[in-house]
């Protein structure tokens, strides 16, 4: 596994940590709707990203998935096979996604966009959960052609979580924004992850 990015480095050493919790939300909005449970969440690195000014506008959360269309491991370019650099977690297991969530911008929203923004992302990922995004017909195969059809869906997806009555602890953290956070736990931490990069693949010997 030399060369390959992992898990090492925390957005604090102390303090609530954040993407543990989102983690364990996670886990149960897949168990809870059943639109989430193609969902294998292990492989899904979660991570954060300091943002350099605190204002709103500008990312809440991303998806970068691992592979290309359909769960390739190589994609031809130009005439040349490109792979996307593996990324492993801490236990060496090999990720197919890495959610982004970008602090303090995610945390300063309504518990609400928390909820939509967390499920929006979680979403994107294939029904068949295999490193590719869910692609849908026509050109903006990511939205479906219209943003407000795919925030719309979402929203009916947050909704079907909150009606199968979550436990009040697996969000209660969504209630604060990040001042609080800190201000309650002495601090943010969370994991991240090093942004892969897309590289020439070289079929292994004797292939």
């Amino acid at each position: 596994m030399d060369g390959w990015p992992v898990a090492n480095s925390s957005f604090r050493t102390r303090g609530f940590d954040f993407t543990g919790s989102m983690r364990e939300l996670g886990e149960d909005m897949i168990a809870r709707v059943p639109a989430l449970r193609h969902i294998d969440l292990p492989v899904v690195g979660l991570s954060v990203a300091q943002t350099r000014k605190p204002v709103r506008h500008g990312l809440w959360a991303s998806l970068t998935p691992l592979r290309f269309s359909g769960g390739a491991e190589v994609e031809t370019r130009r005439g040349r096979p490109y792979t996307c650099q593996a990324v492993c977690d801490r236990s060496g297991r090999r990720l197919l996604y890495i959610m982004t969530f970008y602090l303090p911008r995610f945390v300063d929203l309504s518990q609400r966009e928390k909820l939509a923004t967390f499920i929006h992302e979680l979403w994107h990922i294939s029904p068949e959960c295999n490193g590719d995004i869910r692609r849908h017909d026509g050109r903006c195969y990511a939205h479906t052609g219209s943003q407000e059809a795919y925030d719309a869906q979402v929203e009916l997806l947050v909704d079907a979580w909150l009606q199968a009555s979550p436990p009040d602890h697996l969000y209660e953290f969504l209630q604060h924004d990040f001042s609080t956070l800190c201000r309650i736990h002495g601090g943010v931490r969370g994991s991240r992850f090093p942004r892969p990069k897309i590289i020439p693949w070289t079929a292994p010997a004797g292939h």
